[in-house]
């Protein structure tokens, strides 16, 4: 008879080259407190070694490039300044003994001209405005309208996340996971609700899923297979997603991750982020049977129904996202059967330490 001490979720495992130490993984969280330069506030350190007993902690998404900021004050990956201050956020990380990747983000036409070099239009497969709103020096605002990419602007784009891998292992990251997720540039390319593209990158599945397979190619060759990760989300309305047929996107989309071989995770977002699992129907089961490597399952898990999907051998690890604003020790509480705290609304976004790092823990 198991105790709740060595249930499935605080068992080992391995995502490719990382070892991690129990399932419960720390999913991405936007919290808009970067300083000036997009750096990471210094609060980070604390906020993410608070969180070090997760078996993976995958920071919050960093902008590759200038071009790839979509909200006020969220840092990037791409200056000297911006590597040197997530070094010191990872080494904390290292030394409780966690591991922690790198969320690499382009928010492609979710974004503001507010944000962007010399007032910029916002990039996108194609010249059409989202039904989305950002997060502005003005509060929440209307996405800009975008321009399409021209396609000899894709391999600049290529080669800024292949740049932005490097620098994240040189900022200490344990990997890097691809954020082809809600809504944003590389899901924006995936989904026929917002790529009208007639060149080699739209139209048909197999060209619609070219740009994702290309982005985690160049990164594995960059990092390592086994260091890179992806986030996909196949049924989010976030950010105006949508598709005419995500079954057969996603199952080739994910079968095109499976070929490039050896990599670390795929990390699924099932149902709506942050809402109801059963938004849209979709079969997980064959997606994930589509991917011989470690799949993260993601979104409206609970301790029981997620060592249910470990035991099952359906997921590797279990994400939590909004739990773990409230709990950095969520992997105590869960072992304990601790109640979980609630998280303050009103500290989510911006501001400083009051609802960052001052959460309490069991211990005290």
């Amino acid at each position: 008879m198991t105790s709740s001490t060595d249930g499935p979720l605080f068992t080992p495992t391995r995502l490719g080259a990382i070892e991690v130490r129990n399932r419960i993984a720390m999913a991405p969280l936007t919290r808009n407190r970067a300083i000036e330069g997009r750096v990471p506030n210094p609060l980070a350190i604390e906020y993410y070694q608070q969180r070090a007993s997760a078996g993976l902690i995958i920071a919050e998404a960093t902008q590759i490039s200038p071009m790839g900021q979509g909200y006020l004050d969220t840092p990037g990956i791409y200056s000297q300044a911006q590597i040197d201050a997530w070094r010191s956020v990872t080494a904390a990380v290292h030394a409780r003994g966690g591991r922690i990747v790198l969320q690499l983000w382009h928010v492609g036409r979710i974004s503001h001209t507010s944000l962007l070099p010399d007032g910029q239009a916002p990039v996108a497969p194609s010249a059409l405005p989202a039904k989305a709103k950002t997060f502005t020096a003005k509060g929440f605002e209307d996405v800009s309208a975008p321009r399409a990419l021209a396609l000899d602007e894709i391999p600049g784009i290529i080669q800024d996340y292949r740049q932005a891998a490097r620098n994240a292992i040189t900022a200490g990251f344990d990997g890097v996971e691809v954020h082809a997720a809600n809504g944003y540039l590389i899901d924006q390319f995936l989904r026929d609700g917002s790529n009208q593209r007639t060149d080699a990158y739209g139209g048909s599945i197999e060209n619609r899923t070219r740009l994702l397979d290309e982005v985690v190619r160049a990164v594995a060759a960059e990092i390592g297979a086994d260091r890179t990760g992806v986030r996909l989300s196949p049924v989010t309305p976030a950010n105006d997603a949508h598709d005419s047929e995500p079954q057969p996107l996603f199952e080739r989309a994910v079968e095109r991750l499976d070929a490039i071989g050896g990599l670390a995770f795929i990390h699924v977002i099932e149902g709506a982020t942050g809402g109801p699992r059963d938004n849209i129907a979709f079969d997980y089961a064959t997606l994930r049977a589509k991917f011989r490597g470690p799949w993260i399952a993601n979104n409206g898990y609970a301790k029981d129904t997620a060592a249910d999907a470990i035991a099952s051998g359906y997921a590797d690890m279990i994400a939590f996202g909004r739990a773990y604003i409230a709990n950095p020790d969520l992997v105590e509480r869960l072992r304990l059967g601790v109640a979980l705290s609630d998280l303050d609304p009103n500290t989510l976004y911006g501001g400083g330490s009051h609802g960052y790092t001052d959460y309490p823990s069991v211990s005290g």
